[in-house]
């Protein structure tokens, strides 16, 4: 039997599992459902339908959630040749995902939709159901490594694909969850995957991978939640308090934004102002410097841990955007919070962002950042601003 790393052994060595195979459309669930069926388990395909009118989500190769998306899924099925389903998710993911996304931004946090949609869809609800259907595992087109520990038990890691590491939305995986769990494709670059799903004769080979918010049929994130949350118009702020603009609904901005901020006068150096914070309860938005968002720790709540949770003081390294590099931390669990103190200053760092852990290669488990420490800037701005006085009174 042919076996990728990582793939379940089941009750012993080299056992055949009934594996449920998550299928997008896109070329990356096709090849490790692929994968799968060669590595000698009996594999079925499902595509979840993820809304009650798919075609107002995206469409254009986009992988995910459209009608062409299932078509493509269910090609990819018949040409592999393993049965096919499609799954109807579409009010569970309402609910947890697109509800959750507006709630969040109404809050003054900037949610990950993706990591959620991880967390709540493709290993709670379908998981589950899948276990309940007498499956043993759920295998998905995730870049990421599960690793077999010797005494028994499972990591997480990083992607040999250090540009196409999902690791950081799997960070909300416990270990029942990786117990569960398939990444065939974790050993594997993207160019590798594309000529082998060429050699497969799957249509999908070509297809671009999928981007974006799929639920947000347009891509504009403001004007959907406009639609959701409606205007209400509020004030933007510098530091200081002083109004040096308006805006239509402090939903529409996020941490560390500096593009559309309709700000009527320059800061008082000259450069250039970004959003530092978001209160929805007076429904302000404060602008500053670039030196404002310099975060130099945070907290984070619902700890999700991929194993054993860290007991004590440790030293890591972080990620703290779906794209972002990896940063050394040191992070200690108290009262069921993560402390996270950044060795350098980071920038852009919003609460309801992801605070994911690392040891070398492995995931250690992921947070919701709540609150953060950043740089104080008043006080250079107040210099700034009487130096500039100063000047004009020459």
């Amino acid at each position: 039997m042919t076996e990728f790393p990582g793939a379940p052994t089941g009750r012993s060595a080299g056992s055949r599992l009934r594996v449920l195979a998550a299928m997008s459309g896109g070329v990356d669930s096709a090849v490790a459902a692929a994968r799968a069926v060669e590595a000698g388990h009996e594999v079925t395909g499902v595509h979840l339908a993820l809304s009650s009118n798919p075609q107002s989500f995206r469409t254009g190769a986009r992988g995910c959630c459209t009608l062409e998306d299932s078509r493509d899924a269910r090609r990819a099925a018949d040409v592999i040749g393993i049965p096919f389903y499609v799954w109807d998710l579409a009010e569970r993911f309402r609910e947890d995902v697109i509800d959750d996304f507006v709630a969040e931004y109404a809050a003054g946090r900037t949610p990950n939709p993706c990591l959620r949609c991880n967390e709540k869809i493709k290993f709670a609800a379908l998981l589950d159901k899948a276990l309940a259907l007498g499956f043993d595992a759920v295998c998905t087109g995730h870049y990421a490594r599960i690793v077999e520990l010797p005494g028994g038990g499972r990591e997480l890691h990083r992607a040999v694909d250090a540009a196409k590491d999902q690791s950081y939305v799997l960070g909300v995986l416990d270990a029942e969850q990786l117990a569960h769990s398939l990444f065939p494709l974790g050993d594997t670059t993207k160019e590798q995957i594309r000529l082998e799903a060429e050699r497969r004769d799957l249509a999908v080979a070509k297809k671009p991978d999928s981007h974006d918010i799929c639920f947000i049929a347009d891509g504009d994130t403001q004007g959907f939640l406009a639609r959701h949350l409606g205007t209400a118009p509020g004030d933007i702020l510098d530091t200081d308090g002083t109004k040096v603009g308006e805006h239509d609904g402090a939903y529409g901005f996020t941490i560390g934004q500096r593009k559309g901020l309709r700000i009527g006068r320059p800061a008082a150096d000259g450069k250039p102002r970004y959003v530092l914070d978001i209160s929805p309860v007076n429904n302000t938005v404060t602008v500053g410097p670039a030196a404002g968002l310099d975060v130099l720790a945070l907290t984070a709540i619902k700890p999700r841990w991929c194993g054993t949770a860290p007991a004590g003081e440790g030293r890591y390294t972080a990620q703290l955007r779906a794209h972002g590099e990896e940063v050394p931390v040191t992070a200690s669990l108290l009262d069921g919070e993560l402390r996270v103190r950044l060795d350098q200053p980071a920038r852009g760092i919003a609460p309801g962002q992801a605070v994911v852990l690392y040891d070398g290669t492995r995931v250690v488990g992921s947070a919701t950042i709540a609150e953060t420490e950043r740089r104080a800037v008043e006080t250079e701005q107040r210099a700034v601003e009487t130096e500039r006085r100063a000047v004009a009174e020459i």
